[in-house]
């Protein structure tokens, strides 16, 4: 079955960095865009960055441009989101899936990675 699994979320004052990783199974990871998503509580959860099948093809929410870079590494079916000079407005709870524009695995969410930006 479809597994995804976040990690690498932490406690980090403002202007630090983190590194979240994504391991999935059950499907044919390198034939799909993947995405990181973001939720805080009372609110949609929204696409922070995705990732076309090859690497090519890369978009980022306004609010990170610049800041995250999101990649993947086909071989071990893992997407990163590398986060640098966060703020706490990036505190929430960070999931992946598949898909470009919109999430395709939407039964098969992860339990997320906790992001705390505070000082």
């Amino acid at each position: 079955q479809v597994q995804l699994v976040e990690s690498g979320g932490d406690l980090v004052q403002p202007g630090g960095s983190l590194r979240l990783s994504c391991a999935a199974s059950g499907f044919s990871f390198s034939s799909y865009a993947m995405s990181w998503y973001r939720q805080t509580p009372g609110k949609e959860r929204e696409l922070v960055a995705a990732i076309s099948v090859s690497g090519r093809n890369i978009n980022y929410a306004g609010s990170v441009k610049g800041r995250f870079t999101i990649s993947r590494d086909n071989t071990k079916n893992t997407v990163y989101l590398q986060m640098n000079s966060l703020k706490p407005e990036d505190t929430a709870v960070y999931y992946c899936n598949a898909g470009f524009s919109s999430p395709l695995k939407t039964d098969n969410w992860g339990q997320g990675t906790q992001v705390t930006v505070a000082s």
